[in-house]
């Protein structure tokens, strides 16, 4: 047979994951926070974006529905009755693609897809000494800039203590040195030997000045184990007796409650351990802590639910922490209309594009976001209304079949997202559990539902009947539970509870 080239048409389909398409992927799966700060990413590099606060849309209302055909406003609210034999009906979302039909090829989706600044030294110029002493500006002017202060690090505040204590150079250089070597929860990191060779000092230099940081607040601060920082604290209260030395150099003994050993190497009876118990509690195991932390960022939920006097919820999407995105058309139409450079209008219309298909990205996700909101609600309506023992064990494929969408685009609108219901903020992650049986063939129980169960169990036994492992999975099955030992000791560690032995010495040293 004869080599020979020729021409030949041949049909095929293949999935092709556009810039676009990655972009409505990569969106579906921030959180709203995430969002505001990928859309102000977008604002830089888009000239035909804009941002609209909320306070121009209450000032600017009437101007913007009449003219909805120029700017587009990218918020959604609605709400959900149980009552209704399904969700509520969604408009098709103006993407060229559905998000349940673009993950047909999961692992080749994926593949495609896959702080607050230290103020600098003060100026020894006098005039720089009378502008932040007086929050001016120097000219006269006042800054409320120049009012603004933060926490001290915890560097910063053994750095001030060290000034006062150490008095010769090489010391504050060792101090210095050391300092930069505890970590954030207080502790030092550093060994004494290596920081010697490092300095070129001897290693009994440096300990003499770590004995002195280890005066320094707070309490129990350049400790290098857990032991030394207790006793550290425990010194400074005059509650370092060799009785409680003892105690300390057997801390394994106290996180294992064996009490029974700990009173035969102190010599101390149930009373005096129980008091030396006390006075450990009252520590703090990680002292650097108090200093420099990262201010707490409360959750924002994604989603609000709340109750209708009729007894059904509605679900609404937060849409205060939405951006609300535009498109200036008229910008858009100067420009194309005075240029006369193609490359000028090529580059203005594929502005126009990606602005168009990011307000029509953000729609398409918030609706999305709205639909399977309202079906974990709908799933889990007992919960909200009887509490988490009445919750029912659910998958994403269950959400996905009542929806219509691909488990792909459930599991990313459920990541990093936070739906707050009268019973609290959850992640909505946490609706998620896994089914344990019924021993009586009934409905299955929610495994989270089972482990408030077991908590519940533990909290409520008495000293002198401490549930053992098997007494809980007898005492489940009564209550229609099919759950096995060591499903309750998984449930059990996983919630750090001690096992029973460990319960039984703790409760006998305090009875």
């Amino acid at each position: 047979m004869a080599l020979a080239p020729r021409l030949e048409i041949r049909q095929g389909q293949s999935l092709v994951m556009t810039p676009q398409l990655q972009q409505a992927i990569k969106l579906l799966q921030l959180s709203n926070l995430e969002l505001a700060e990928y859309v102000e990413q977008e604002l830089e590099r888009n000239p035909l974006l804009e941002l609209r606060s909320n306070d121009d849309e209450r000032s600017s209302g009437d101007d913007l529905r009449d003219d909805r055909d120029r700017d587009r406003i990218v918020t959604e609210e609605t709400s959900l009755s149980l009552s209704e034999d399904g969700p509520p009906p969604l408009r098709d979302g103006d993407l060229d693609t559905d998000y349940e039909n673009i993950y047909a090829d999961e692992s080749r989706a994926d593949a495609q897809n896959d702080a607050a600044a230290i103020p600098g030294q003060p100026s020894s110029d006098w005039q720089s000494s009378r502008t932040s002493s007086t929050g001016g500006t120097g000219d006269g002017e006042f800054s409320f800039e120049a009012t603004l202060t933060r926490e001290a690090t915890l560097a910063e505040h053994l750095t001030e203590q060290m000034h006062m204590a150490l008095k010769t150079p090489g010391d504050r250089m060792i101090g210095a040195y050391l300092i930069d070597q505890v970590d954030e929860a207080g502790y030092m990191t550093a060994d004494l030997a290596d920081v010697a060779d490092r300095l070129g000092t001897d290693t009994e230099d440096v300990e003499a000045v770590l004995r002195v940081l280890q005066t320094f607040d707070p309490a129990g601060v350049c400790a290098r184990n857990l032991k030394e920082c207790l006793a550290l604290q425990l010194a400074e209260r005059d509650r370092l007796d060799p009785t409680m030395q003892i105690f300390l150099d057997h801390l394994e003994l106290f996180a294992k409650r064996d009490f029974d050993q700990l009173m035969k190497l102190t010599g101390a009876d149930r009373e005096d351990i129980a008091s030396m118990v006390d006075d450990i509690r009252l520590c703090n195991p990680k002292p650097g802590l108090a200093f420099g932390s990262e201010p707490v960022v409360p959750v924002v939920p994604d989603v609000f639910v709340r109750a209708k006097a009729d007894g059904s919820w509605a679900v609404e999407i937060n849409s205060e922490t939405l951006p609300r995105v535009l498109v200036n058309q008229q910008y858009h139409a100067e420009v194309s209309r005075l240029s006369a450079d193609a490359n000028a209008k090529a580059y203005i219309s594929e502005c126009l594009n990606n602005a168009n298909w990011l307000v029509k990205s953000l729609d398409q996700r918030a609706r999305t976001i709205l639909k399977v909101a309202s079906e974990i609600v709908r799933q889990q309506d007992a919960f909200l209304v009887y509490g988490v023992q009445h919750l029912k064990p659910l998958n994403l494929k269950t959400i996905a079949d009542a929806i219509s969408m691909h488990e792909s685009t459930v599991s990313r609108v459920t990541a990093n997202k936070y739906i707050a219901t009268p019973r609290g903020i959850f992640e909505m992650k946490y609706f998620f559990t896994s089914a344990i049986a019924s021993s009586a063939g009934g409905e299955a129980h929610s495994a989270e539902a089972v482990r408030h169960r077991i908590r519940d169990l533990i909290d409520q036994e008495r000293p002198d009947a401490i549930l053992s492992d098997d007494n809980i999975v007898e005492i489940l099955k009564k209550q229609g539970v099919d759950i096995a030992r060591r499903t309750v000791a998984k449930y059990r560690e996983a919630m750090n509870i001690p096992s029973s032995v460990q319960r039984r010495r703790e409760k006998r040293a305090y009875a």
